[in-house]
């Protein structure tokens, strides 16, 4: 595959700057794109190297704590784009992506994929990563929508209705522009290190599909938690 070269790579802040510059103008936020992409700068070169370590080692009690510290993780950055700030709220949305990102991952790794052993790193990691951050993502977008909703209406069934669909367009996009519009990035990654294209797709297929469902599921668990607790 194609090394990219740092000073190469610094030919992607170009755009990046045009796009702070009027972020910056036309919402008055100075420090939201600096700040998040120092912080993925960092956090990917972090990761990296302990990835170099956890694919050598193969420790499986490092690699739940990592799992878990996804979770918690994808929760809190969740939760700060919420209004309602508070332990319950969390609690929920720590639960809605739990349960919805383990069920996934179980079913990817052990029925799926048939992974032998169970844990495998190279795998197993990358797709906890995808599964947490769609379902942080998700129902990010559908809190903030609810809230709006029910705000307006105080109507819990027609927010949840609204907002439900709402968190889902991208996903639903996604799979509708998938082969036509775009090639995602698991496949183009395959593809470029070069595998077979007909395996890459097999395995598109399965990222899509789970994400999909883990968007749903997340949701789903968010609003039957929130109806009862």
């Amino acid at each position: 595959m194609q090394t990219i070269s740092f000073v190469n790579l610094s030919l992607t802040l170009i755009p990046l700057i045009f796009v702070w510059y009027f972020y910056k103008k036309w919402t008055g936020e100075q420090t939201d794109i600096l700040y998040s992409t120092v912080r993925m700068v960092l956090q990917l070169l972090l990761i990296g190297y302990a990835l170099l370590y956890l694919f050598e080692e193969k420790n499986s009690l490092i690699g739940f704590a990592i799992i878990l510290f996804m979770v918690v993780a994808s929760s809190l950055i969740t939760l700060r784009n919420t209004q309602e700030k508070t332990l319950k709220e969390y609690g929920t949305i720590l639960l809605a992506i739990m349960i919805s990102g383990l069920f996934h991952l179980i079913l990817i790794i052990e029925f799926v994929l048939e992974l032998t052993p169970f844990y495998e790193p190279r795998f197993v990691i990358p797709i906890a990563g995808m599964i947490f951050a769609n379902c942080m993502n998700v129902i990010s977008i559908n809190i903030e929508r609810f809230s709006k909703e029910y705000a307006q209406t105080n109507d819990f069934y027609l927010a949840r209705k609204i907002s439900f669909k709402a968190a889902m367009i991208p996903q639903i996009n996604s799979l509708l522009a998938v082969g036509l519009v775009s090639l995602p990035g698991m496949m183009t990654g395959q593809i470029l290190s070069g595998i077979d294209p007909l395996i890459a797709v097999r395995y598109q297929m399965m990222i899509m599909t789970m994400i999909l469902s883990s968007a749903g599921v997340s949701i789903i668990t968010y609003f039957l938690l929130k109806e009862r607790l």
